[in-house]
Order: structure tokens, then C-alpha cells, then sequence
């Protein structure tokens, strides 16, 4: 598995697909071409979690496609997933490291240069960078809210040697400029699990960010 080469990544989230499970979500995504998939699903037990990641385990596994599960090293070790991605408010990444072993892919969140530097230093194998676009849809939004910008992405990128991925807010046609400004690949969330047709959401988006 080899983060520098994840263009699409969809992060679960069962709450946003309109009424549809989250494993039709993933099949689809699958399907359209999606590189890897994070189990998220945030407000839900960890059984319920765990029992969805054994199915995602053996979707991701017979199509080649790269599971990580978000915070819960226990549960990723669980599961047999790939790896696990990590907050700054989450157990370390040394610890990941040795719970999941030298070939569990360990991910890291960071939205500042000092972030990632030290994700990178822990040795994480690659960054979630983010959220790199703010909320458009509401009007009360305070502008630090307004997310980090492409500019942070470029800065982060040329500083570090680990894979970005870019996150948060990102869509089929704002996509191109995060991959232009030095991230691998794009994650995302509602651009795929609330689209009508996931698998075509899905397609448009490698191909948004493929070849940039």
C-alpha cells in the first residue's frame, strides 16, 4: 500500500448517504475507481463499527483497495485493516506503530506546518492536511473557519517528504488545485457519499485529479 499513489480516498459517514448503507457506499465507490477508504463513521458504537469494517475489510481486500480506520488502533488491529489515521488529539503514532506493526500504513492529521513536520518526524506515512476549504453555506461562519487554503497545502508539501493528502471541502471542480499544489490525492466525504450516484461521483473525481 503506498500513499503516493491514493488520488481518490473516501472517508465513511453513513449519516450523509441519504438513507443508503455505507457498505453500498464504499461498493460504488470501489467500483468508480476510489484508492482508499477510511472507516469513520463518527456517532456510532464501536460494535457496529467493528461489524462494518469486517465487511469493508473484505470489499477493500478482493478489489486491492486500502483501508484505514480512523483514531481506533484496537479497532483497525481488529479488523485486519491496513492502517489507521490519527488526530493530534489521538494516541500517538509510535504507539499505532508498534500496536499495528512496520507495515500498517500510520496516518496523520495536520493543518499547520509545525503539525506535519512532527506527524512526519513520528513517522507517519502520510498527512491528511486540512480542512484545506471552509463552509460556503453559511453565512455565520467566522473566517478562521474558512479552511487553510491551497497555499498551506503547497507550504506543507514542499516541507515535508511523506505523501499529502488534501481534506475538507474539497469537490470534483476544486479538486484539481489541491493536486496542483503538491498533494497526491484528495479525501473526501460528502463529494462521493452524498452524490446520487456514488460510482460516477467517484469517477469524475479521479479523473479530476489524475495527470495534474
Amino acid at each position: 500500500m503506498n500513499p503516493d499513489q491514493w488520488r481518490t480516498y473516501l472517508v465513511t459517514q453513513e449519516s450523509l448517504s441519504g438513507g443508503r448503507s455505507s457498505r453500498e457506499i464504499v461498493t460504488a465507490a470501489i467500483e468508480g475507481g476510489v484508492d482508499a477508504v477510511q472507516l469513520r463513521e463518527k456517532g456510532v458504537d464501536a460494535r457496529s463499527r467493528y461489524e462494518l469494517g469486517l465487511e469493508l475489510r473484505e470489499l477493500t481486500a478482493e478489489a486491492d483497495v486500502a483501508l484505514l480506520v480512523n483514531d481506533r488502533i484496537d479497532l483497525a488491529r481488529a479488523i485486519d485493516a491496513d492502517g489507521v489515521h490519527l488526530g493530534t488529539g489521538d494516541l500517538p503514532v509510535e504507539v499505532a506503530r508498534e500496536a499495528l506493526g512496520p507495515d500498517a500504513v500510520v496516518g496523520y492529521s495536520a493543518s499547520t506546518v509545525e503539525e506535519a513536520i512532527e506527524g512526519e518526524r513520528a513517522g507517519a506515512d502520510y498527512l491528511g492536511v486540512g480542512a484545506v476549504y471552509g463552509t460556503t453555506s453559511k453565512s455565520d461562519v467566522p473566517e478562521e473557519n474558512d479552511g487553510i487554503g491551497t497555499e498551506r497545502v503547497a507550504e506543507i508539501a514542499e516541507r515535508v517528504d511523506v505523501p499529502v493528502v488534501g481534506i475538507g471541502g474539497i469537490t470534483v471542480e476544486n479538486a484539481p488545485a489541491v493536486r496542483e499544489a503538491g498533494a497526491a490525492g484528495v479525501a473526501v466525504i460528502s463529494a462521493i457519499t452524498a452524490a446520487e450516484e456514488p460510482a460516477a461521483a467517484t469517477a469524475r473525481l479521479r479523473e479530476a485529479v489524475t495527470d495534474v
